[in-house]
């Protein structure tokens, strides 16, 4: 080892030696916060632990079986019903407030915007699915297309044709992602952003030919090109 490279590591280790003493020092001169510190994380984590054990769960369970007749109801389109149960079994309405941090109070949100959005009233759809916490690539598109449902019916195309696309990016997929594309492109046809409606309608062409918005999309990216 020549004398440099010797001197060099002699350095490195002095300074390890100094570090760890300050360490010590720091460690010995307030061990009673850090003991604090950490008997404070311990009982975090603990109360936490026991939320979730002893409060969530048992209220999960409790509402999935409540918000079974209220899916039964909501898939028979019997969206009265759903929203607000039928005496026996509550509702998506009640489950939201009564199970709220719960993930089926969390769905119920959902399936309380898209009632919402069958019967009609648009801004109480909104409502429910803009607090509803996206968490699946499926419904969480459907989501995000049904709250541009809203805004178009609404009048707010803009805002419709963002939504559509978060709808046609979030969790792609040949069902919903080329039926939001299309809607989008439709809908910037509507605002006179030709060039936003090719590029859906060329992205439903390109990425998802076998679909059946592909087999329709010719006509439109036609009629498009002759209003540029």
């Amino acid at each position: 080892m020549t004398k440099d490279k010797k001197e060099s590591t002699e350095n490195n280790v002095e300074a390890i030696e100094n570090a760890l003493t300050k360490t010590e020092q720091y460690i010995e001169n307030n061990q009673k916060s850090l003991t604090i510190i950490v008997l404070a994380i311990i009982v975090i984590v603990g109360i936490f632990l026991g939320y979730k054990r002893l409060y969530i769960a048992p209220m999960e369970k409790e509402a999935q079986t409540q918000i079974f007749a209220a899916e039964q109801y909501f898939e028979k389109d019997s969206f009265n019903l759903a929203l607000n149960g039928d005496g026996n079994y509550l509702g998506f309405i009640d489950i939201v407030e009564s199970y709220s941090p719960t993930k089926t109070g969390n769905l119920a949100r959902f399936y309380a915007g898209i009632s919402y959005l069958n019967l009609g009233d648009f801004e109480q759809a909104l409502t429910y699915l803009k607090k509803y916490d996206i968490n699946d690539k499926m419904i969480g598109s459907v989501a995000y297309g049904a709250i541009g449902d809203c805004y178009v019916q609404l009048n707010d195309n803009s805002e419709g044709a963002k939504f559509y696309l978060k709808a046609a990016n979030y969790g792609k997929n040949d069902f919903t992602t080329p039926v939001y594309l299309m809607k989008a492109g439709m809908v910037y046809e509507s605002l006179g952003k030709h060039a936003d409606a090719l590029k859906a309608y060329d992205r439903i062409k390109q990425d998802f030919a076998k679909t059946t918005e592909a087999r329709e999309v010719e006509k439109h990216i036609a009629r498009v090109k002759m209003n540029m």
